[in-house]
């Protein structure tokens, strides 16, 4: 089953032999709601409801010579079955419906109208007080439910964290990975090759990823991650009863250590200039699992820092050079 989008009668079809339609439900319309990168997302409305249907290829869909693991939405699905029983977890995400691993396609609820925090890298657009608890008390609950020394083989999602490493730990500190940083702003390329050709420092860097890709094994106290917390995968949902945050694409989900889901989202508020109390909100009110070391954490949120300063994969950031700078020094101190 290939998903197009021209396609409907067949999609229709598909639908109702998998059980996610009645049997005469019918296709009002398919549209792909925002602008996905990895997969095919489409929303499907019918008179009776509105879902979202994902599909992953060998392939990222928006660039297709960008080889990526095809299983990838099976391991998306898993983590919505096993977080669907945990009241509050299921209460911020999009209601799993189905997987078939065979043709790797994932059907869900859809949200309705929502749009991405990323808004928040946009000047003065901040978190409010309610919005950082919640985000910060979904991962809390997130880890400290999982929390095992028998991480489930299933989730060890190691394609996707294998592509994903080469995304943070590698590719963003190579002196020449193709990338000139000046055609994102001039004076960036220079600043960057500071921290490029800082050995120490790529040492450390390193050190950190490897940690991000160890498997982990029975008798390893870990827990489950969602594995790319940041504003892009979260949702200000607007329509009726899905009003409020919404947390989705878990993709990249796998068990490892806690500290690289808090470090990643400390960065990203760094990077959208959220004020300090927001950073010290999360910290004060997250609930540490055993085991969880601070400077881990740090030491996480240095290098998502980095990466989106200085790497391929760039936010819309509204930041100057001189701003860039600072949060580089202190992305550098944080690796120490």
């Amino acid at each position: 089953m290939h998903l197009d989008i021209e396609r409907i009668n067949i999609l229709q079809d598909y639908l109702r032999r998998r059980g996610w339609l009645d049997t005469e439900e019918v296709i009002s319309s398919v549209e792909e709601p925002g602008e996905g990168k990895m997969n095919v997302t489409l929303r499907v409305t019918t008179p009776n409801r509105t879902l979202i249907v994902k599909q992953s290829r060998e392939y990222v869909e928006k660039f297709s010579a960008i080889p990526a693991p095809g299983n990838r939405i099976s391991n998306e699905g898993r983590f919505y079955q096993l977080i669907q029983p945990v009241a509050m977890l299921a209460s911020y995400m999009p209601e799993f419906l189905g997987i078939d691993d065979e043709n790797n396609i994932l059907v869900l609820r859809d949200l309705g109208s929502n749009r991405p925090y990323t808004f928040l890298y946009e000047s003065g657009q901040t978190l409010n007080e309610t919005e950082v608890a919640e985000l910060t008390n979904y991962l809390s609950e997130l880890h400290l439910h999982f929390l095992t020394d028998h991480p489930n083989p299933a989730l060890a999602n190691r394609d996707m964290r294998i592509l994903t490493y080469d995304h943070i730990f590698n590719s963003p500190f190579l002196d020449e990975n193709g990338f000139d940083l000046d055609t994102v702003q001039p004076g960036l390329q220079q600043l960057a090759m500071v921290y490029k050709q800082d050995t120490k420092l790529k040492k450390v860097i390193q050190e950190v990823g490897s940690l991000y890709l160890a498997d982990y094994q029975a008798g390893d106290l870990t827990t489950l991650l969602h594995g790319d917390y940041c504003p892009k995968n979260w949702l200000k949902a607007t329509a009726g009863q899905f009003s409020g945050i919404r947390v989705i694409d878990p993709e990249r989900c796998f068990y490892g250590p806690p500290e690289f889901d808090v470090g990643v989202m400390m960065a990203h508020l760094m990077l959208a200039q959220q004020p300090g109390a927001a950073l010290e909100t999360v910290l004060s009110i997250y609930e540490k699992p055993a085991g969880f070391n601070d400077i881990l954490r740090q030491r996480f949120t240095g290098v998502e820092l980095m990466r989106r300063l200085i790497g391929i994969r760039q936010l819309p950031l509204g930041l100057s050079i001189d701003q860039k700078q600072v949060l580089l020094e202190e992305a550098h101190r944080m690796l120490q």
